[in-house]
């Protein structure tokens, strides 16, 4: 039995060491991490957008009859009302041409009123039996072209009375002169350009916003507008304007506002900065910034599963705010998420959690520091 007995000691004293290099190759095989809960936080979204200041109406007014441009009656930049004379295009050569239509037409009655007199007559004469058949058709034929070519000088008249008012161009809008394009004495065709007319009062603001912000807007909210040549001045705007549709390209909702402008300061092709206010949203998922890793495949964070082991997943982002940002997609409510030491981390790896301190924790009570404000507000780490 003694001499057993220095056997079974140096047996043990084996197991152990065996132990104790097994310990320590698990220990090396999950590195230290630190893991955070993800939470539901109430969140307030400052909307804000860019785009670009547009006219109410804008038109490009070109001639409809061919001619002389005898008057410019208002010139560049000049404010028109709806209705008003713009410029003229030979009026006299219309209504001299109107004079002659109206001849037309007259010399055209008068040749209906001798056909039908001719044809009464020669029905009369063949109700007697002595005029003859063909006769009588032949009145009935004269009265037919006579009414036809009546109808002819009432659609010519018609067309000299159009021409009359086409020769005094007008604007089909209030606004202002923006551009001309001819001057006096100069023979234009139908379709030249003539002028530009535009309306300021009320002005447009376009802009878009992203597809997670589409069902925060609506008709008649207000926005907050501001532009680079009064920087320190904000203009009120209301929605007139929802595109139906998110443009599949941008994945953007295209949205217009209406805004006052009777002093004609806000010009259309502006740059623009819409603000939309603030838009309140309850129990949004958010994670620590720093949980978040960026590569090939997308945003991603590493979740702590049963067993000691982490699961890699990609993540779809939404709004920053305060260190924390919102996991619109691959992660739930009460998941804990590796936030240090996840750099080297792969899917299915077995980690070691720790607290702030460094020492041993459980996953319950494993957790993040209080941070600074500035590193709070840091985005998602890079790698």
């Amino acid at each position: 039995m003694r001499s057993a007995l220095p056997v079974l000691l140096a047996t043990a004293l084996l197991a152990w060491v065996a132990c104790s290099r097994d310990k320590a190759a698990v220990a090396i095989l999950a590195p230290p991490v630190m893991v955070a809960p993800v939470e539901a936080q109430r969140i307030e979204d400052h909307i804000e957008a860019t785009g670009q200041l547009l006219a109410h109406a804008e038109a490009q007014v070109a001639s409809q009859v061919q001619g002389q441009v005898t008057r410019i009656v208002k010139d560049e930049s000049a404010a028109v009302a709806e209705g008003d004379v713009v410029l003229e295009i030979d009026p006299e050569r219309r209504e001299l041409e109107l004079r002659n239509a109206r001849a037309a037409l007259n010399e055209s009655e008068a040749m209906l009123g001798a056909s039908q007199r001719e044809l009464e007559r020669a029905q009369k004469l063949h109700d007697e039996g002595v005029a003859s058949n063909a006769k009588l058709d032949a009145a009935q034929t004269a009265l037919r072209q006579a009414r036809s070519r009546r109808e002819a000088a009432e659609a010519q008249l018609g067309m000299m009375e159009r021409s009359l008012r086409d020769a005094s161009v007008r604007a089909p809008f209030a606004g202002l002169v923006a551009r001309r394009y001819v001057s006096a004495g100069e023979f234009v065709a139908p379709g030249a350009k003539l002028f530009d007319l535009v309306a300021l009062d009320p002005i447009e603001v376009e802009f878009h916003l992203p597809e997670r912000d589409s069902s925060r807007i609506r008709i008649g909210a207000p926005v907050d507008v501001r532009v680079a040549p009064y920087p320190d001045e904000s203009f009120h705007a209301e929605v007139t304007l929802i595109s139906p549709t998110i443009d599949p390209a941008t994945r953007t909702l295209r949205v217009k506002g209406a805004m006052h402008n009777p002093d004609g300061r806000l010009r259309p092709g502006l740059f623009a900065n819409a603000d939309l206010g603030i838009a309140v949203r309850e129990q949004v998922p958010m994670i620590p910034a720093e949980a978040v890793l960026q590569r090939a495949d997308g945003s991603v964070a590493f979740r702590l599963a049963d067993g000691g082991h982490v699961e890699r997943r990609v993540i779809k982002l939404g709004a920053f705010h305060e260190g924390r940002v919102e996991v619109a997609e691959g992660l739930a409510v009460g998941d804990l998420v590796v936030v240090r030491g996840q750099d080297q981390l792969a899917d299915g790896s077995a980690v070691s959690i720790r607290d702030a301190e460094g020492a041993k924790a459980s996953a319950g009570a494993a957790s993040l520091p209080e941070k600074t404000a500035e590193a709070r507000a840091a985005g998602p780490t890079p790698q």
